[in-house]
């Protein structure tokens, strides 16, 4: 059962937070965001985020985690119920198992395409196919296709389910420690040699390059500090910090459960963001953008990353120019890169089933295995509907409800229930427990009001953006131009509701407009789903908590 497993060490624990940490937002999203919102001035938005809102959060969570899991609890249901006064709270736990299973149903498939990359990669494929066939092969994708099926995609996303449960049923220190052991150094290994690679090739010696990757190295850092009056840039500072350290999900929670009562969670717990932010910013921002700058030159990427995501260059375009390696290095480049990515994937969708297991575990007995056979069952029946309708449908829905709105909710319910609701003086009280790091008690003040209240400007701004965007918006006011027309962006809650981003262009063809309306009605379907597997939690933590109450007062189950 959960509550019996522990940590086998120290180290495995940090490398396995840090796995949980460290994802493809470190390498597709980071220096795409950085490049996109300032360059260098990025950083100091991106440092009073960490500052104020992940680092608070990150140790949030931990604690949490380690005082529920004293009481033997293992998931924010459980979790949230044991820092609560209102027996509420188990049901707002409810988000967290919700994050953490939705996520996971695309992020595995998005895991899988890593995978059959990397081994494509180094059997030679794309020196003779172009990246974006391979892509539609393992989709199926097609222009104005509702529904996209190819059985090989089909086939290794069953491939990538199939391990992570493997893996999973060995439990925490059998399975994900010892995986997080071989795969954080691995990982960091394979940054390091790409990085060394890209950065040390000079055009003088390829012909095929363009521009030296140090100019796509300064394009990252080289600072544009007008930017830093840009609301729009603050608030994709803060995004990434979220994508980036894995909170408001549930995970970390999970993790740190399985800790002792004076096990240091302070220290482990910076440890493990730094550990992070090494990758993120060192490692993320010296392979991706230098590589495609010198050899597509700098004005190309800077159009390639304008919707912020380095995903295109990732997937569609990094294959073809590693060719310029050589044949003999070429395979191995794109296998080291795409392993990075799976590594990256893998290490963090192990965080996101585990929860789900041990919530079975506590509340219903289930054994390791019964708990992993469970979750697989939901993870496919998931899996369907995101790898057959997953451009702009049911993948890139449950993305925004689940990968992005929810973590912002989940994070401001979760700093309310911390610092207000069992309290700042005994939140304190139990992140200093044990601890090794004297943590300044600037934080105490922060974690209590500027956390809160940061987070509350986020979710505002995501809710009510503007189709101009919030620097748009108040740069009209700023010039004078007044108050612009009022247009919900498609990317606002709002606008998401009201599919503002599906919009039926003018003189559509026939099946143009069947394509859209198909995909609006995808989308409703979609998200009824995801209110269902909330009330389906809530009411298995509604069966448990009666089952328990039965149980303390002496009666049969």
């Amino acid at each position: 059962m959960a509550k019996n497993e522990r940590w086998a060490s120290r180290v495995g624990l940090v490398l396995a937070m840090a796995g949980n940490a460290v994802g493809l937002g470190n390498f597709l999203r980071f220096p795409a965001q950085a490049a996109q919102n300032g360059g260098g001035a990025f950083m100091i938005p991106y440092l009073v985020s960490l500052v104020v809102m992940g680092i608070p959060l990150m140790w949030i969570e931990w604690t949490m985690g380690r005082y529920g899991g004293g009481l033997g609890h293992h998931s924010t249901p459980g979790i949230f119920q044991s820092l609560g006064k209102s027996r509420a709270w188990k049901y707002l736990g409810v988000l967290g198992l919700l994050t953490c299973l939705g996520i996971a149903s695309y992020y595995l498939y998005i895991e899988s395409w890593c995978l059959s990359y990397a081994i494509y990669s180094l059997l030679g494929g794309f020196s003779a196919e172009p990246p974006a066939a391979f892509f539609d092969r393992i989709t199926g994708q097609a222009p104005n296709e509702v529904f996209a099926v190819s059985v090989p995609g089909l086939v290794m996303f069953a491939v990538c389910i199939g391990i992570n449960i493997f893996i999973l049923s060995r439990g925490v220190a059998g399975g994900i420690e010892v995986v997080a052991k071989v795969a954080m150094p691995l990982l960091i290994l394979f940054g390091v040699v790409l990085a060394v690679k890209g950065l040390s090739s000079h055009p003088d010696a390829d012909p095929n390059m363009v521009e030296s990757p140090w100019i796509g190295l300064n394009y990252i850092w080289e600072p544009d500090y007008s930017q830093l009056g840009n609301p729009a840039v603050w608030l994709a500072a803060a995004g990434q910090i979220f994508f980036t350290l894995s909170i408001g999900m549930g995970s970390i929670h999970c993790y740190a459960s399985y800790l002792r009562k004076k096990d240091d969670v302070a220290l482990t717990g910076a440890t493990t963001a730094w550990t992070n932010e090494l990758c993120e910013v060192v490692l993320g921002g010296a392979i991706l953008l230098p590589i495609a700058v010198s050899y597509l030159g700098l004005e190309a990427v800077r159009q390639s990353v304008a919707g912020g995501s380095g995903f295109g260059l990732a997937f569609m375009t990094l294959p073809t120019l590693f060719n310029n390696w050589g044949p003999a290095f070429a395979p191995l480049a794109g296998f080291l890169w795409f392993g990075l990515l799976f590594l990256a994937a893998i290490t963090s969708s192990l965080a996101m089933g585990q929860p789900v297991m041990a919530f079975l575990e506590d509340e219903f007995n289930f054994s390791r295995v019964r708990a992993s056979w469970a979750l697989m069952g939901m993870l496919l029946l998931l899996a369907v509907p995101v790898a057959m309708i997953h451009e702009q449908g049911v993948f890139s829905d449950f993305d925004f409800w689940v990968g992005t709105f929810a973590l912002v909710v989940f994070a401001l319910l979760e700093v309310i229930l911390f610092a207000w609701v069992f309290g700042i003086d005994r939140g304190w009280e139990e992140l200093m427990r044990g601890s090794e790091l004297n943590v300044p008690r600037f934080f105490y003040y922060v974690t209590k009001y500027v956390t809160p209240a940061f987070i509350i400007v986020i979710l505002l701004a995501a809710v009510f953006k503007p189709s101009v965007g919030w620097d748009g918006f108040f740069g009209s006011i700023g010039s004078g131009e007044g108050v612009p027309a009022w247009e919900w962006a498609g990317d606002s809650v709002i606008g998401k509701i009201l599919h503002k981003d599906l919009v039926t262009p003018e003189g559509a063809s026939p099946e143009v407009v069947s394509y859209y309306e198909s995909l609006r009605s995808i989308r409703t379907y979609d998200r009824l789903g995801l209110i269902g597997i909330f009330l389906f939690f809530s009411a298995l933590v509604a069966l448990a908590w009666s089952r328990k109450g039965t149980q303390e007062r002496g009666t049969p189950a």
